[in-house]
């Protein structure tokens, strides 16, 4: 018994050594962990010449809930917070094209064509209605699919959305206007601590050599995704104009602390919407699905409830 616990000691001890100098792999196995506790699946669908890569997971017959991640993400993004969703609801997160495994050809990237991408990506599974859920970059193309496909979307969330004139301009286009580097491109590896700062209020403790290889990848994206953020500067679709075209329910959700886009956004946008309903979390940057997944998540289950009891049928 003793040789079997010291065998298994050093097996545990040689795989968190293999882990540690292959951070890929660390990566890659937490990602795996993260995917099996939430009950998704790794899945690839061909859509108008591009791979699009998705998680998907829950009931068939369940609700379709679409997750659309912001710039310079993932699917992965919604790992944490998906779990919470996948016994009740049919769950897919999807990597847009450009981010993630997705195709990433010489193309347009504005919020415009990613949302017909997306349309074309739901017909090719079939998904006849759905909620969607976005943030960021993904809050601003799930707000404009709400608008252009409203009998498809039984509710929208907006996750700290792109796509507003806020009242009071954020510390990122400060900046930007200031001429300073954009902080969501990551060019070098100390760049990357500054990013995590920037988009969290609370940053979450990493171990080093994971962030170091996060950075690495960061890098090695940074011309994509400084060539998609020009795209959607000077493809730039303002959100003003369609929400008032939004049918469905809509919540919108933001951090207090968010340095990205400002959380003035809300007064802008709650008297353009039919049906909204309005979450601010205090202490909270900018991905709160990421910062605080439970807490979101209980948000976003609060809302889709009074969706699904204001669309419920009364008996006979």
């Amino acid at each position: 018994m003793k040789k079997i616990l010291l065998a298994l000691i050093l097996v545990i001890a040689t795989a968190g050594a293999v882990l540690y100098v292959f951070p890929a792999t660390l990566m890659a196995s937490l990602q795996l962990i993260g995917q099996t506790v939430a009950g998704l699946s790794s899945k690839q669908v061909e859509v108008a010449d591009l791979s699009i890569h998705y998680y998907e997971g829950g009931p068939q017959d369940g609700e379709t809930i679409v997750m659309v991640h912001g710039f310079g993400a993932d699917k992965n993004n919604w790992l944490q917070f998906a779990r919470h969703f996948t016994q009740r609801y049919h769950v897919i997160a999807l990597d847009l094209p450009g981010f993630g495994e997705s195709s990433k050809p010489h193309a347009s990237y504005d919020v415009g064509t990613q949302v017909e991408r997306i349309a074309a990506f739901t017909q090719a599974l079939g998904i006849k209605r759905l909620h969607i859920i976005g943030n960021s970059m993904g809050g601003h193309i799930a707000a404009l699919y709400a608008a252009r496909y409203p009998r498809q979307v039984a509710s929208a969330a907006l996750l700290d959305n792109a796509g507003i004139n806020a009242p009071h301009e954020s510390e990122l286009y400060q900046r930007i206007e200031q001429g300073k580097p954009n902080p969501l491109v990551v060019n070098r590896v100390q760049e990357f601590d500054q990013l995590i700062d920037f988009v969290f209020y609370q940053a979450p403790a990493l171990p080093e050599r994971l962030k170091h290889y996060m950075a690495e990848q960061a890098i090695a994206n940074s011309s994509m995704n400084q060539q998609i953020f020009q795209q959607l500067r000077d493809r730039y679709i303002p959100l003003e104009p369609e929400l008032g075209k939004i049918e469905a329910p809509t919540l919108v959700l933001w951090g207090d602390h968010d340095r990205v886009l400002d959380v003035s956004s809300i007064e802008v946008m709650q008297p353009l919407l039919k049906h909204p309903s309005v979450v601010v979390m205090k202490d909270c940057g900018h991905v709160p699905m990421l910062e605080r997944p439970d807490e979101t998540a209980g948000h976003y289950q609060a809302f889709l409830d009074k969706v699904a009891q204001s669309t419920a049928k009364p008996s006979t």
